[in-house]
């Protein structure tokens, strides 16, 4: 694309080059102010296609340490150079207009055929170097063929004002070649004019129309985006440089917000495929939090392990109850000190009229060694656990038993059946019964695992 962009800035200045030169030439024996007002336009339209073919190379580089996001800018100023010398350009051509108009000094205007021809000429080859450079610039978002286009699309129309001017001389008119300099000249203002408008913007970073709705709404559309806080953009050379600021739910894991981060960034560049994407996602505290919610957010902030969190409303009075895991070898009072300060956050967040206690337990070994115990030992263990089963009625079919050894003592696997009715709460009751049942009979064993499936 890169290349694309350097090719047909080059042949648009070679263009340019011949076409300055013709209509010098042909400006010089005819004595036309307007043609030669053209050649002077050309001229400039050379110098500009220069600065646009080496502004193109420039802002092709990736960025550096000096320029963090690029060199698409440059771009920007090499068109701007050009509408400066648009502005200049026509002034002159009005003033020399003006002067041949009002004060009827200058030379006579001879309209010859090569005068007529090197217009038509001129009309054909901006025809078609306008529409390559349009094309290219929309596919590479470049400002300075953009720019190039603009001039010579303005630059054919002007030369049909020449023309017409030379037609109004050969029809014994001698004002008209001066009208059409004037007519040429406001082209030259006008095209001046939108292109720095425009590229000022660029400059000061003015967010191109529609871009912030259009992110807004394309980042509001996935799902567990609560609002959209910041929206700011603003366009470098052929890239879109967007800065957007989300809210989620607090309660989100972080995998969760990872994902959610993706698709957001993947949602604004199918709306804009140029954008590239800086992503904040803040957290925040929802209205429709429940209280288990509230205190696992408490946890896992404090980087605690808790469970089993039991919320009651006492005669009014709400009641918190948790479980917390802490390492094993930890003192008593270095664990109660890990216990009060969860405690504390939770009175912040709740209130402190809200009753709040913790029931500490030993954190399970990360990564305990071990190895399978022995197909004796697990006939053994299967076989309790099938009598304790049928003696409590609700577990049934014990499979898929497994027993390891450890250093801490054994654990047990294994799996169960019940009926697919039955609540969670009930099920985890009766695990838990045959759980105890076991580890009482059989001291030896460290901690049982029970998985309860459903009977269909």
């Amino acid at each position: 694309m890169q290349q694309m962009k350097e090719r047909v800035a080059l042949t648009s200045m070679v263009a340019s080059a011949g076409l300055t030169i013709a209509k010098a030439i042909v400006g010089v024996m005819t004595g036309s102010l307007a043609i030669l007002s053209e050649a002077g336009h050309s001229f400039i339209d050379f110098i500009a296609t220069v600065m646009t073919y080496f502004a193109v190379r420039i802002s092709g580089k990736p960025a550096d340490e000096e320029h963090h996001y690029g060199h698409g800018k440059v771009e920007s100023v090499s068109a701007l150079a050009e509408t400066a010398l648009l502005f200049v350009l026509s002034g002159i051509v009005i003033w020399e207009a003006a002067r041949r108009l009002l004060l009827n000094e200058g030379h006579a205007v001879e309209a010859t055929l090569v005068a007529f021809g090197v217009i038509v000429v001129s009309i054909v080859v901006d025809f078609f170097r306008a529409r390559a450079l349009s094309k290219i610039a929309k596919a590479t978002s470049s400002e300075a063929l953009e720019a190039d286009a603009l001039h010579f699309s303005s630059d054919m129309y002007s030369s049909m004002a020449v023309f017409a001017g030379l037609g109004g001389v050969a029809l014994g008119l001698p004002w008209a070649d001066a009208a059409a300099a004037v007519v040429v000249a406001v082209f030259g203002l006008l095209a001046g004019w939108r292109l720095g408008r425009r590229n000022i913007e660029t400059l000061t970073d003015t967010a191109p129309p529609g871009a912030a709705e259009t992110i807004s709404a394309a980042a509001a559309r996935i799902p567990g985006v609560v609002s959209v806080e910041r929206v700011r953009a603003r366009p470098v050379g052929d890239k879109l440089f967007v800065d957007l600021g989300v809210t989620v739910s607090r309660t989100l894991p972080l995998d969760r917000v990872t994902v959610m981060k993706d698709n957001i960034i993947h949602a604004v560049q199918d709306a804009l495929p140029a954008a590239e994407v800086v992503l904040t996602a803040e957290p925040r505290a929802l209205d429709n939090e429940t209280v288990i919610e509230r205190i696992m957010v408490i946890a896992r902030n404090q980087a605690l392990a808790v469970h089993h969190i039991t919320v009651h409303s006492i005669e009014g009075k709400l009641t918190v109850a948790v479980d917390l895991e802490v390492e094993g070898r930890l003192t008593l009072g270095a664990a109660h000190e890990i216990a009060t300060a969860l405690e504390d956050a939770v009175l912040r967040e709740l209130g402190p009229q809200v009753e709040v206690e913790t029931h500490i337990e030993p954190m399970e070994v990360d990564g305990l060694a071990g190895h399978d115990a022995s197909s004796e030992r697990v006939a053994q263990v299967q076989a309790m656990l099938a009598k304790i089963a049928n003696e409590n009625g609700v577990i049934r079919d014990i499979h898929d038993v497994r027993v390891r050894e450890t250093d801490a003592g054994q654990i047990v696997i294994f799996h169960c059946h019940a009926d697919d009715g039955i609540t969670v709460e009930a099920v985890h009751e009766n695990v838990d019964s045959v759980e105890r049942a076991l580890r009482q009979r059989m001291p030896e064993i460290k901690r049982v695992i029970g998985h309860t499936e459903p009977e269909v």
